[in-house]
């Protein structure tokens, strides 16, 4: 059998020893992406984090052929579920007129630095009708 992956590299040319992305039978399986910024920047409050990290998994997603309009199902991981509320409110404001897909949250201990969140997602490639 060959490998039918297509492998997605870092978007701002960073080096990491993991792709961005797998793309695989239509499906579009992305890596956790961090509210860290491409000069390497993480804001301190929760919604500009949302909002980066939702950048950074757009730009990924677009990388491989699809976004956040083709997204099937999300899972956020969040340092503190206390944060729940500020994180949703930005979520769906930076989501606002997007299908929502399935989304898992849960809260997870020890983020590297300054992080708050980490997104990860699965989306269809986008064909064009």
């Amino acid at each position: 059998m060959t490998d039918q992956r297509t492998l997605i590299v870092h978007p701002h040319d960073a080096a990491r020893p993991y792709a961005a992305a797998a793309v695989f039978g239509g499906t579009i399986w992305a890596c956790g992406q961090i509210p860290t910024t491409a000069d390497g920047h993480t804001p301190p409050g929760m919604a500009e984090q949302v909002n980066v990290a939702i950048d950074n998994l757009e730009t990924t997603l677009r990388a491989a052929g699809g976004g956040l309009h083709t997204l099937l199902k999300l899972t956020v991981y969040l340092a503190d579920l206390s944060e729940f509320d500020a994180y949703n409110d930005a979520y769906l404001a930076r989501l606002q007129g997007i299908p929502l897909p399935p989304r898992t949250t849960v809260e997870v201990a020890r983020f590297r630095g300054a992080k708050r969140i980490e997104i990860d997602g699965v989306a269809a490639v986008d064909r064009p009708d």
